[in-house]
């Protein structure tokens, strides 16, 4: 092996042990991502560090691409102090950047669960949310910087270190030439091959991490250089051809009919609040050992109560489509940033408008916050309210909007003003990082083991204020308010760090008089079902388009997660996931237990029955949003009646504003 490594021309030894210097430091920077977020893993042994290594040299050879044909072309000029300054500040550029990108998601991975994509950087350019929490960022997270400064400085000395001396021949012989152009194209073709993951017909992506160890474990596996580069255009859905049109049909379709339930007095207005960060982990009423939602516990034993309420995704930008059209975001871009975001469809705004409701979205972060506004105007709110329209600046957080304890009394007082009936949702924001408690609330709520404990007993008492003032309004009683949380917090637990759990949070209905009968459920519920429950509550007539499924047409409750390109379905007490077209494991989805064991080799029938609903249920999404046809149109509403499939070629009817 040593002479081999002898022949080598010393340009190419450099080479290697440069690369060699990006490896070490992707290893470092995966040392660290595992330190901060170990409860997230579980049963991690040597073999994911192994695997790891593949991926990283991947990464590295697509990322150091530039460098790499620099460093071998064939050039008398490749030893000059200029050229090789030029290469050096290329190669601690390069390298700074894979370490800057995997030091993000040492942190971001807690609130994610999953290695950061392209949409990272949508996210961070849709209004001023980076701008304004930079600074909280910096104070919370120096020690990032610090890793980031202190692995700049290593990387220049250890670079220093790999310098061969490299001698051309005086008179450029014509057979160094050839052996120097020969050694330039087979390497380059060994590198380009290895940026591929193989000389096979698809390259490596990063669904193919769950091959080599659980699910839970992907993201060790993985680099964020990695997903950010295989996420870059290619956030847009592919055709799926699982079955026959027919038989889809059969087994998933997204028409459907509303059947008014008559509980409630027509015209009856509708609160949607949307409750930043309160996953099941925090509340009472979904067993938590310790609640720090105690007015949210105690509506809940007031309300139709979901335990195993399910959100559709990890971020606040993929519950707003969810819950207000029920579609989910089964991609890699959240729905609203995606390609799709401008699709038409049949949202909860729309379709009541239709019935003689007015309607408005409020979320006091700053006007162009996640593209609410923007979506609340696609989706025919009649008015969007945020900070600008609060008008009061004293009660700014200074990094993220305007407190709960003031926006959310304001906003019972906002709702005052309309005609009845309306439609309006609460977007709360105080239990968001930075988690700030305002000078006056401080050593007055409930602390816990993690900072966003407090922030989220803010949250509830400023939920609280919320219904004192509410309870002071003419349309209170005549109400319906539906509440969740948009998904659920970052965690260091091992039991709330497992894909069957992360993504529960607490859904419920109520009704001031009690019109609701209150009760505890225990099958699954989903963001994307609140919507055609509702059309059910208020007695709506109609045929629409949506995901979800109404709480009082079905006995069976499901839902349907996407992450990390892979999908989370949950039915009938079990959690499957499905990637790269195939189901790949099967836990139990209700027995909270660490490293839950895959069982899908022992309940083939149950896991092949969810795999055929899912696999049409995708189908159906994917088409239907490529050809923007995801509005009920007239001749399927004709042929679902007869339980036959529409036309595909059908064009889209124009969505009813």
């Amino acid at each position: 092996m040593q002479k081999l490594i002898q022949m080598f021309p010393n340009h190419l030894k450099s080479l290697l042990l440069r690369l060699g210097i990006m490896l070490l430091f992707m290893q470092l920077t995966r040392v660290v991502f595992y330190m901060f977020n170990k409860a997230s893993f579980t049963e991690v042994g040597c073999n994911e560090f192994v695997v790891s290594l593949w991926f990283d040299c991947v990464t590295i050879s697509l990322v150091a691409l530039p460098f790499i044909i620099l460093s071998l072309f064939p050039t008398p000029f490749r030893s000059n102090r200029i050229y090789q300054t030029v290469l050096k500040g290329i190669f601690i550029c390069l390298n700074s950047l894979l370490v800057l990108l995997n030091l993000i998601d040492v942190e971001y991975y807690s609130y994610t669960s999953k290695r950061s994509t392209i949409d990272l950087f949508t996210m961070l350019s849709a209004g001023n949310d980076f701008m304004q929490q930079i600074g909280s960022f910096l104070r919370d997270f120096w020690f990032l910087l610090l890793l980031l400064i202190l692995f700049f400085v290593l990387t220049n000395w250890l670079y220093s270190k790999t310098k061969r001396i490299e001698v051309f021949p005086v008179d450029h012989r014509r057979a160094f030439w050839i052996k120097d152009s020969l050694l330039f194209l087979v390497v380059l073709a060994l590198f380009i091959g290895l940026g591929r993951g193989g000389f096979g017909l698809k390259p490596l992506s990063p669904i193919d991490a769950s091959q080599f160890t659980r699910i839970e474990n992907t993201a060790l596996v993985l680099n964020t250089p990695f997903t950010m580069l295989k996420s870059y255009n290619k956030a847009n859905l592919e055709e799926k051809s699982y079955f026959s049109l027919n038989e889809e049909h059969r087994l998933f379709s997204p028409i459907r009919v509303t059947v008014p339930q008559n509980l409630l007095p027509s015209k009856t207005n509708v609160v949607i609040i949307l409750l930043e960060s309160f996953g099941n982990e925090w509340c009472g009423a979904a067993g938590a050992k310790e609640s720090y939602m105690p007015f949210l516990d105690s509506l809940a034993g007031e309300s139709l109560y979901f335990q195993n309420g399910i959100s559709n995704g990890k971020k606040s930008i993929e519950a707003v489509p969810s819950i207000i059209a029920s579609i989910p975001s089964l991609l890699d871009n959240p729905y609203i940033s995606s390609a799709y975001g401008s699709n038409q469809l049949e949202s909860l705004p729309m379709i009541l408008k239709e019935n003689g409701y007015v309607s408005g979205f409020y979320h006091g972060a700053t006007n162009g916050s996640m593209r609410f506004d923007g979506f609340a105007a696609q989706a025919g709110f009649d008015g969007y309210f945020g900070r600008k329209e609060y008008g009061n600046d004293a009660h700014f957080d200074k990094t993220w909007g305007i407190l709960d304890e003031y926006f959310n009394p304001w906003t019972a007082k906002q709702f005052t003003k309309y005609n009845q009936p309306f439609l309006a949702t609460l977007f709360t924001l105080s239990s968001h990082h930075p988690y700030y408690i305002p000078p006056h609330m401080r050593g007055k709520l409930k602390k816990g083991k993690q900072q966003i404990c407090e922030s989220i007993s803010y949250g509830d008492y400023s939920l609280r204020k919320f219904f004192e003032m509410a309870k002071k309004q003419p349309w209170y009683e005549n109400t319906v308010f539906v509440l969740c949380a948009d998904h659920t917090s970052a965690t260091t637990s091992p039991i709330y760090s497992q894909r069957t759990e992360m993504f529960k949070v607490p859904i419920l209905f109520f009704h001031p008089k009690g019109l609701i009968k209150p009760k505890k459920e225990t099958r699954f519920f989903q963001h994307i079902d609140i919507l055609p429950t509702l059309l059910d509550l208020l007695n709506v007539k109609k045929t629409y388009y949506a995901y979800g499924n109404s709480y009082y047409q079905t006995t069976e409750g499901e839902a349907i997660t996407y992450l990390e390109g892979t999908y989370h379905y949950f039915k009938n007490n079990y959690l499957l996931t499905f990637s790269n077209d195939k189901a790949r494991n099967l836990y139990s989805a209700i027995i909270q237990k660490a490293n839950t064991p895959d069982s899908i080799l022992y309940h083939k029938k149950e896991s092949q029955a969810m795999e055929k609903r899912l696999k049409a249920l995708i189908q159906r999404y994917n088409r239907d949003l490529i050809l923007n046809q995801t509005t009920a149109d007239e001749k399927e509403n004709s042929l679902h009646n007869q339980s036959n499939i529409g036309n595909r070629s059908q064009k889209p009817v124009a969505r009813i504003d």
